[in-house]
């Protein structure tokens, strides 16, 4: 199968759902990695275009971790807008993952890039497979089902669904640890004693106990006509 996570920043896709990703690359299905905005506002020193660059790069060194292929969309962070060159792009980034399965960001999360990132992307998903919807890329053949990830710290999010995520929790804290970037943002705001992996540690380990695991990750299904898959496509799925 293809696997396509999107998420509105460089890290997003790390903190919610980068074991589940691991777990697929392990089994052999290609991974697609999107990231809709450059993050080019998180640093207390660097420029704007310095960040970008950096951000970039990290992103770059996560995804090969597990081999996955990014898709780097470009937007300027904290002003992604649902308009229609940005659902192109979207409609785009689909088209070139040509996915079975993807990971979007709930209604419930509490930044308006993730809120707005996944609310275009579920909007793209049908008009990524209609031949009359021109962009720079041929439709696709097939629709993907769709599962919305947790919110960074589980808060509004109760999952359908979990994925044991205990075996490669190593992966999933190394690809976020890659983004060095913003470890150095987060000490900035938060503390020296603030690492960018103890949010999503606890969530993982929350989730976990939810399942009676060491750690685990929590999915909510897309419920948008057509259905084309089930909570079967998830690895290890559990309930």
């Amino acid at each position: 199968m293809n696997i396509l996570a999107l998420g509105a920043h460089p890290d997003d896709i790390e903190i919610q759902c980068a074991g589940t990703l691991a777990l697929y690359a392990q089994a052999g299905h290609k991974v697609f990695m999107a990231v809709a905005t450059n993050g080019n506002v998180g640093s207390p020193t660097h420029s704007r275009d310095e960040i970008g660059a950096i951000r970039k790069q990290e992103q770059i060194n996560s995804c090969a971790l597990i081999g996955a292929e990014l898709i780097w969309m470009d937007f300027d962070d904290e002003w992604l807008f649902n308009d229609r060159p940005t659902r192109t792009r979207f409609i785009d980034a689909i088209r070139q993952a040509d996915p079975d399965v993807m990971f979007i960001h709930g209604p419930t999360d509490y930044h308006p890039d993730h809120r707005i990132s996944g609310q275009i992307a579920e909007d793209a998903r049908i008009p990524a497979s209609v031949r009359l919807v021109e962009t720079s890329l041929p439709y696709i053949k097939k629709i993907p089902h769709m599962f919305y990830m947790d919110n960074p710290t589980g808060l509004g999010f109760e999952p359908e669904a979990y994925v044991d995520v205990s075996s490669v929790m190593k992966i999933k804290q190394d690809m976020l640890r890659c983004h060095v970037s913003q470890d150095t943002w987060i000490r900035a705001v938060y503390g020296d004693d603030v690492s960018i992996t103890d949010m999503m540690d606890k969530n993982a380990a929350n989730r976990g106990q939810q399942m009676n695991v060491a750690f685990a990750e929590g999915f909510r299904e897309v419920k948008t006509y057509p259905r084309t898959g089930n909570f079967g496509l998830l690895p290890g799925f559990g309930r």
